[in-house]
């Protein structure tokens, strides 16, 4: 494996580190989703209640560490880690509701459509997708409006039909289809891949870097995001409900094909230790400035929830 000569993993310096993250990105949030207290304001506080309450914010580190290697400013990343949140809070709230994979428990607590009801769930998903444009679009997030613009057009081709959405549309279909590896693959690289290839790209976007370093970041990105697909699927089949805060056993429930289902789970296992390696072989360009992201790779592949 190749990478900076003096780089090790150390968990907990890397997990101190992400705590911090979530704290900066957490209060970020708070600042950019105030209370209302109009008539309205039940919306607000199902909004809060879904994007404040926990969460890793794994794609908010990728923003920010990203971001890091072109020495872009700290509160400009940090706009841009607390948008891609929201959006991926919105996925959560939207996945969980009846219609979708109709499930009543996240991070351990009631989903957002349990704690309210559904129709405050889906206005509050809708809600928070549109307030991360908002965001994006505002000058504090960078004096370059065309640096703007790229940010808001790839969050949207990410989230979109051709990455997200059409992620999860393709997974409520999945189980009428014997889905190959491939098509597995494929499936992943939308419904999870896609946010965080945009986590991973907005801090080049924001540091206005160039076509190659670009690449290596999309590269590290895709082999990232399906590490971490990967995980999920094991987590998914031999994860602990209380240690993961949500149902376990749904895919083989549901009879959908998932990575573990076609590989086994010793495979699967290899393949994302695999992939860990090439994602951190795509950083070797940016020598020790990428280890906060060199670790992340190790902590996607080691995680038990």
């Amino acid at each position: 494996m190749a990478h900076s000569p003096a780089y090790s993993y150390d968990a907990g310096v890397f997990r101190k580190r992400l705590e911090q993250d979530a704290e900066f990105t957490t209060r970020a949030m708070e600042t950019l989703l105030p209370i209302d207290e109009g008539p309205e304001g039940q919306l607000m506080d199902a909004v809060r209640y879904a994007a404040l309450l926990g969460g890793k914010r794994v794609r908010p580190y990728l923003t920010l560490h990203t971001a890091a290697l072109f020495n872009v400013d700290p509160k400009c990343a940090l706009r841009v880690a607390a948008a891609v949140e929201m959006v991926h809070c919105y996925s959560l709230v939207h996945d969980d509701l009846p219609a979708m994979d109709d499930d009543d428990l996240r991070r351990g607590k009631p989903t957002c459509h349990v704690q309210f009801d559904e129709a405050t769930a889906i206005l509050a998903g809708d809600a928070l997708l549109t307030r991360a444009f908002e965001v994006l679009s505002e000058e504090g997030t960078h004096q370059d409006a065309m640096v703007r613009v790229a940010l808001v057009k790839e969050l949207a081709k990410s989230a979109g039909a051709f990455g997200m959405v059409g992620g999860q549309m393709l997974d409520l279909v999945a189980h009428q289809h014997d889905l190959d590896m491939s098509e597995v693959a494929r499936l992943q690289r939308m419904k999870t891949g896609g946010l965080i290839n945009y986590a991973c790209m907005s801090g080049g976007i924001l540091g206005k870097a160039s076509d190659s370093a670009m690449h290596k970041l999309h590269g590290f990105a895709h082999d990232l995001g399906l590490a971490f697909q990967i995980v999920d699927d094991l987590l998914d089949a031999t994860g602990n409900e209380e240690e993961l805060g949500k149902r376990t056993n749904k895919d083989a429930g549901q009879g959908k094909a998932t990575f573990v289902s076609l590989m086994g789970i010793d495979q699967a296992r290899d393949q994302a230790a695999r992939l860990r390696d090439q994602a951190i072989d795509q950083l070797n360009v940016f020598e020790e400035k990428a280890d906060p992201l060199r670790d992340m790779a190790h902590f996607v592949v080691n995680r038990v929830s």
